[in-house]
């Protein structure tokens, strides 16, 4: 991943405090999902440990945001959009995952510039996760 600006000599990565670093975002993303009544639905489709989610999560964005490539190491390539079709993923899962998310990078100890760098980039992948079509003026899509 790029650097969010040219004048910043850092990667996303060593502004979130390196490993250590992308492991706290990565455990308040997940209390918050734990926690809040806004992450319910996407908060049911994780196991009722989140331990694993957690440990993958933090090896994911490690490498994603310009660390070591951990997740690589461990599990090949990402391949993301394929390992989430097993779940029902819709714009209301996608937008609760970002809730947490952006609650988590605005906790966290980051200059504003890479806050919003990184959701400029997380945006459009949460929504690449989506696979499920939305529900039309309240009525399900055909055939389903």
């Amino acid at each position: 991943m790029e650097s969010p600006s040219p004048a910043l000599q850092q990667t996303p990565f060593d502004a979130l405090g390196g490993t250590d670093g992308v492991r706290r975002l990565v455990d308040r993303f997940y209390d918050l999902m734990d926690s809040a009544p806004e992450a319910a639905t996407i908060r049911q489709l994780h196991a009722a440990s989140l331990k694993a989610s957690r440990e993958k999560l933090t090896l994911y964005l490690t490498g994603w945001t310009g660390g070591p490539q951990l997740y690589v190491e461990r599990y090949g390539h990402p391949m993301l959009r394929a390992r989430h079709l097993p779940f029902s993923i819709g714009t209301r899962e996608r937008d609760e995952w970002l809730w947490c998310m952006e609650r988590a990078l605005a906790e966290h100890d980051l200059p504003d510039d890479v806050r919003q760098f990184l959701l400029s980039r997380l945006r459009p992948l949460a929504d690449h996760m989506r696979n499920r079509p939305d529900e039309v003026a309240g009525l399900p899509i055909a055939g389903q």
